[in-house]
């Protein structure tokens, strides 16, 4: 009998807690390590980290963390939250610029388009955990 091993996908609902990206950080660190994707721990890492925390940063309700295969060695990292607003290298699909090093915040979405390979945005109306609000995501994958 063959194993058919289908693109799989989990589902983490945080609150609106300042713990919840070090909770974001373990669970995919053991989804990775489940799935023989180890070597990609420290960018999905830093992909999810940054997208959880934008979500806690700039929203007043919980948010929903989904990992899921998007090919044999291919992660998307998303992240919907309440808020409505899509930033601007999400929005425009640019990568963005360099943050002035006498700024205190704005440095995640420039290490998101420097670490992820394709990243995106999608508005969502009522449905998605009960409201509406966007859906961030970003991808990594294994070299080649």
């Amino acid at each position: 009998m063959t194993n058919v091993t289908a693109p799989w996908a989990y589902t983490l609902q945080l609150p609106h807690d300042p713990r919840a990206p070090g909770v974001a950080r373990t669970t995919l660190r053991a989804v990775l390590d489940s799935h023989g994707m180890a070597e990609l721990t420290h960018s999905a890492e830093l992909l999810a980290s940054e997208l959880v925390t934008n979500a806690y940063l700039h929203s007043l309700g919980t948010y929903t963390l989904r990992l899921r295969e998007m090919a044999p060695g291919r992660l998307r990292v998303s992240v919907w939250d309440t808020n409505p607003e899509i930033p601007a290298p999400f929005r425009d699909q640019r990568a963005p610029a360099a943050v002035p090093a006498t700024d205190e915040t704005g440095r995640g979405l420039f290490l998101i388009g420097a670490c992820a390979e394709r990243w995106g945005a999608y508005e969502l109306g009522d449905g998605m955990g009960g409201g509406a609000g966007k859906l961030l995501w970003a991808e990594c994958g294994r070299p080649g």
